[in-house]
C-alpha cells in the first residue's frame, strides 16, 4: 500500500495503484450495465480516443457519467492507469469527481460524476446554440483555472494534465466548471525541471516548445489554458479552415497582433465574440485578454504560473504585477540554468511542420487530432438523450 497526501491506494498486481478513498469505490460490472441499460446507444454521451461515455442512473436515483475504456490497445490501459492514478490524488471543486471504477476480465471502466451541461466547447462552438454571456465566460475562466492551479500547485507531487482544452472542461447545473479527462495526465516531481515524452494532445492547444522539443512541463498547460481563454474572448475555435484554400489558421497565430494592440488602446472590438454584441465588463475583459496573451507566449519561461494567473483573472493581482513577477521568474531560471535564449523561431518552424503532420494522418483514433476527444463532445450518437448535440 502506498500513499499520497490523503490518498492511498492499494496495487492488484496490474502495476498500477488502485485508490481506496474514492466516495464509492469499486463497481461491479453488472451494476454499471443496468445503470446504462446496457451501454445504449441512447444513453452514449460522447466519445474520445480511446474510449466511450455512457449517461447511467444507479438505483438510488445518482446520475453518472461511465466511461468505457477501449482495450483493443495497450494505450486504453495506459489512459486507465493514468486516470486512476491522477484523479485519485486530487480532489477539488473545480475537477471532475471520480466515484469509482471496475475492473472485470478485460474491461475497463472508470465512474464520474455527470456534468448535466456538457462542455465549454459545445455551449462556444455547438451549432444553434445560445450565446454564452460574459458572466458565465468569466467564471468558467475562473472556475477552470482554479482546477489546473490546484493541480500544477497544490498537488504533491504535481500533475501535468497535457490535455487542457474547451472539451475537457465540464459543466454543472450552476455553469462551475469541473476539468475532466486525465488519461494523458503526467505526474511531475519537483525534483525535476521537465520530462521528455511522447508529443500527444490536440491539435490547436499544444505549446509550440513541447510540440517541438517534448520536453513536458507545467507551462504546457498553461499555454493550453491561454487557448481556451482565447476562445472565451473570440467566439472561435482554435483552429479555424479557409473553405477556399482548405488553410487552416491557428487562433493564437490570428489573434497575436490583437491582443497586443487590444491591452495598448484599451479597445477589443477587433478581437471580442461578436455576438456579445459589446455586453461584457471592461475591466474582466482587460484582465482576461492579458492573461491570455501572457498564457501564450512562446516562451515557456515567460509564461505565468496558473495561480498567479487566476490572482490576476479575480482583480487580486495586478497586470503590472503579473509581467513582473513572470519576468522575476524567467530571470532566476536563466540564472539558475546558465542560458536566457530561448529560439522562437525554430520552435515555431518545428511546430508547423509538426501540426502539418498531424492534419495529414488520419485521426480516428488519435489523441492528437483536431476533433472532439472529450467524454462529452461535439458529435455524440444523434440518439443521445439528454444530451443530444447536433451538428
Amino acid at each position: 500500500m502506498s500513499c499520497c497526501g490523503d490518498s492511498c491506494s492499494i496495487n492488484l498486481g496490474s502495476g498500477y495503484p488502485i485508490p481506496l478513498n474514492l466516495s464509492r469505490g469499486t463497481y461491479i460490472y453488472d451494476q454499471l450495465v443496468r445503470a446504462t441499460s446496457g451501454f445504449s446507444e441512447a444513453n452514449l454521451l460522447g466519445q474520445g480516443g480511446f474510449g466511450y461515455v455512457y449517461k447511467g442512473v444507479l438505483p438510488e436515483g445518482l446520475e453518472i457519467a461511465v466511461k468505457q475504456l477501449k482495450m483493443d490497445s495497450k494505450q486504453g490501459e495506459k489512459e486507465f492507469q493514468a486516470e486512476v492514478e491522477t484523479i485519485s490524488r486530487a480532489h477539488h471543486k473545480h475537477l471532475v469527481l471520480l466515484h469509482g471504477y471496475c475492473i472485470f476480465g478485460a474491461e475497463r471502466l472508470l465512474v464520474y460524476e455527470f456534468a448535466p451541461n456538457k462542455t465549454l466547447e459545445f455551449h462556444l462552438h455547438g451549432e444553434g446554440q445560445p450565446v454564452l454571456d460574459w458572466a458565465a465566460r468569466m467564471k468558467i475562466a475562473v472556475g477552470s483555472g482554479k482546477g489546473l492551479a490546484y493541480l500544477h500547485e497544490d498537488c504533491n507531487p504535481a500533475i501535468i494534465h497535457r490535455d487542457i482544452k474547451a472539451s475537457n472542461i465540464l459543466l454543472d447545473f450552476g455553469l462551475e466548471a469541473k476539468v475532466s479527462d486525465f488519461g494523458l495526465a503526467k505526474i511531475f516531481d519537483d525534483s525535476i525541471t521537465h520530462i521528455t515524452t511522447r508529443v500527444v494532445g490536440t491539435f490547436g492547444y499544444l505549446a509550440p516548445d513541447y510540440a517541438s522539443s517534448g520536453q513536458l512541463t507545467e507551462k504546457s498547460d498553461v499555454y493550453s489554458y491561454g487557448v481556451v481563454l482565447l476562445e472565451l474572448i473570440t467566439g472561435r475555435p482554435p483552429i479555424t479552415t479557409e473553405t477556399e484554400s482548405s488553410w487552416k489558421e491557428g487562433l493564437v497565430d490570428w489573434a497575436r497582433p490583437l491582443l497586443s494592440q487590444a491591452l495598448q488602446d484599451s479597445n477589443f472590438d477587433a478581437l471580442v465574440d461578436p455576438r456579445l454584441l459589446s455586453n461584457y465588463n471592461t475591466t474582466e475583459m482587460a484582465r482576461m485578454t492579458a492573461c491570455a496573451a501572457a498564457c501564450v507566449r512562446l516562451s515557456p519561461w515567460l509564461r505565468p504560473q496558473m495561480g498567479q494567473i487566476v490572482q490576476a483573472l479575480e482583480g487580486h493581482l495586478s497586470l503590472t504585477d503579473l509581467a513582473e513577477r513572470t519576468q522575476s521568474q524567467h530571470s532566476s531560471l536563466c540564472r539558475s540554468s546558465g542560458s536566457s535564449t530561448f529560439d522562437a523561431q525554430k520552435c515555431m518552424d518545428d511546430t508547423k511542420k509538426h501540426n502539418m503532420t498531424w492534419v495529414s494522418q488520419d485521426s480516428g483514433s488519435s489523441r492528437s487530432s483536431s476533433g472532439s476527444t472529450s467524454e462529452y463532445g461535439l458529435n455524440p450518437s444523434n440518439s443521445s438523450g439528454d444530451f443530444q448535440q447536433t451538428s
